[in-house]
This record gives structure tokens, sequence and C-alpha cells, in this order.
């Protein structure tokens, strides 16, 4: 079964909010940062948010924000029982089709998060760093 995506609605909040905290609280710990309901919930607000989905399972989400040359994934979060099946490369790829007409496709990773070798596999490079993170992005455009 094919995967897809369903715009996230106010009523998704929460469940994209426990699994941003699951998927990355060691990652803020280990960086010293601070996890902030209030803060991802601002963050949610202001974004365009979508549901990972198989069928009528909903596997993650990713959300996202843009400007005038780049289309930026802020959070990809797969729950862990759907990691692994193809579901996340999935997303980049269609994320790389959505930022063809602004050119570039922009995400932020934790330097020792292993997910940024799945950026790497499909064409995203290091363009950049700033403490515990990697900048990376991807060229997309359209032939």
């Amino acid at each position: 079964m094919a995967f897809h995506l369903r715009a996230a609605t106010e009523q998704d909040l929460p469940f994209a909010r426990a699994l941003t905290h699951q998927a990355m609280n060691r990652y803020y710990v280990q960086n010293r940062l601070i996890w902030s309901n209030d803060g991802f919930d601002t963050a949610w607000a202001g974004r365009e948010n979508w549901l990972v989905c198989r069928g009528d399972e909903t596997l993650g989400f990713v959300s996202l924000s843009r400007d005038h040359g780049a289309l930026y994934i802020r959070e990809l979060h797969m729950l862990e029982e759907y990691r692994g099946q193809g579901a996340g490369s999935w997303v980049l790829e269609h994320m790389a089709l959505k930022a063809q007409a602004l050119g570039l496709l922009r995400l932020t990773v934790f330097k020792t998060n292993p997910a940024k070798k799945l950026y790497q596999r499909i064409g995203f490079s290091i363009v950049g760093e700033e403490d515990g993170f990697w900048r990376m992005e991807r060229v997309c455009r359209a032939c």
C-alpha cells in the first residue's frame, strides 16, 4: 500500500507533539536543550503540517515552512514501529518535488542523529553547522 500525506488539523497536534518529544528528547538532553510544549505548539501554528499515512494508519508527521528561496523541513518524525519501511525516504522525495519551484530543500539535524546518513543518501549536503546541529540542503530544480 502506498504512502500519502494528509493535512494535519488541530486535533493532530497532541500526536505530533508527543511523537516529536519522544523522538527528540535524547538529543535535547545531549545538547542541554529544554523541551517546551508551548514552544512546539507556537511553531506548529505557524507551519504547514502533514501526517504521513499508509491506508488508514498514521505513521508520522512532517512540518514545513518556506521563504523566498527554500522549503524547510522543520520536523520529520515516524513512529518507531514504522521506521525503516521507506516512509521517511518517500516524504523527503515528495518534499524535494514540492521544493522545485523554490529551488532548495533545507533542514537542520542534530549532529548525533543517524538520520543524517539518510539525508545524505538522498542528496542532501552539509552546508553549515551551529553548536550541535548540521545545516543541510538539497538542490531541487525542475527538469
